[in-house]
């Protein structure tokens, strides 16, 4: 194609056997290309990215960033294709040309749509604070380079004529095998992303397992979570387990808890005395919510006391153990500064004569 473009301009030169020698004509075509494609990369980085910073939008500018050096390669791979065209080779060589070029546009491709995805995921990210973007991204990144290097696999060995119908069917039975080989593992993996999207739990909740275990949210994995108990012990929780049990969440809906301290008085206290001298004592409590206000509860007449349980609400559950603690041992000094005698089991025997 290029030789007759060129005969048409050329063909009154008597001598144009040199000028159009084919060596010398597709050496003329990759320094052509060549020059061709250091002119793009002079309007992306002169040009296209100054006018992107000039836009409130940031998917043109990762979008010239990302995909000059790539179009710069798609022309000289374009140029080795017209090369050897020209010089009408064929064979193995033209085949290698097309697969350089078709390589080098399905690496284009990717490369736009992991921009795509990777502008999406920010904006989704600064309106959501799960950390499911920093999950479920690197997931998406991977899946599109798994999907094009089949695509490009695909297409460069139909270019060398080979059936790829048999390796379909094979990939296909090997698919299955696979899932079912890992179907534990691709069960923690979805159970991963049905926890990210139901957002059963953040970094930093505090939780209750089915199994018993309390601890702080550490880390949520694709595949599995890590939760720190207050022993300072680091559990691995499979993903999967957790989609399909009962998890107790203290901080939702709202860090806000209620702490219970139970004690008991002997038979014969003033029920009346013993609720104002407990809730006076609560009240005290730095930390300690007003609203809701503290409750002391009469729950049984018992074997060997009077039982009652204080229930007092504070911000958050992080100190709520501490304040637990702290209750305590204010109750239990309040009763004994009231004259109010708090039993211990005792039994008593009738002998008879």
């Amino acid at each position: 194609m290029m030789r007759e473009i060129l005969l048409g301009w050329f063909g009154e030169i008597p001598n144009h056997e040199i000028v159009f020698n084919k060596y010398l004509l597709a050496l003329g075509i990759l320094i052509l290309t060549a020059l061709m494609g250091k002119l793009v990369l002079f309007i992306f980085e002169k040009v296209l990215e100054k006018l992107a910073k000039k836009t409130k939008s940031e998917i043109d500018d990762i979008l010239f960033d990302k995909t000059k050096k790539p179009i710069f390669y798609l022309v000289l791979a374009s140029g080795l294709r017209f090369a050897v065209l020209d010089l009408q080779l064929g064979g193995w060589i033209s085949k290698l040309a097309n697969s350089l070029m078709a390589l080098v546009f399905v690496f284009i491709m990717g490369r736009s749509i992991s921009v795509g995805i990777e502008v999406w995921g920010h904006s989704f990210a600064k309106k959501t604070k799960s950390n499911f973007d920093d999950v479920m991204l690197p997931l998406f990144h991977k899946t599109v380079n798994v999907i094009f290097i089949f695509v490009a696999l695909v297409w460069v060995l139909r270019i060398w004529e080979i059936d790829v119908t048999p390796y379909l069917a094979g990939a296909g039975i090997a698919g299955v095998v696979l899932g079912f080989a890992l179907q534990d593992s691709l069960k923690n993996i979805f159970g991963g992303v049905t926890l990210l999207l139901d957002r059963t739990y953040q970094i930093g909740d505090k939780v209750k397992l089915e199994s018993g275990e309390v601890g702080t949210i550490l880390d949520i994995g694709l595949r599995s979570t890590k939760l720190r108990t207050y022993d300072n012990e680091l559990v691995y929780i499979p993903n999967g387990y957790l989609a399909n049990s009962r998890v107790m969440n203290y901080t939702r809906p709202s860090p806000r808890v209620r702490v219970g301290v139970a004690f008991g008085v002997e038979y014969g206290s003033d029920v009346t005395k013993v609720k104002d001298v407990v809730k006076r004592t609560i009240l005290k409590i730095e930390g300690c919510l007003i609203d809701p206000a503290p409750s002391i509860q009469f729950l049984e007449m018992a074997n060997f006391s009077l039982n009652f349980k204080a229930y007092f609400w504070v911000d958050r559950w992080d100190i709520a153990f501490d304040k637990k603690l702290e209750a305590t041992e204010a109750i239990y000094n309040a009763l004994n500064k009231a004259k109010i005698n708090i039993p211990f089991p005792t039994q008593t025997i009738y002998i008879k004569k």
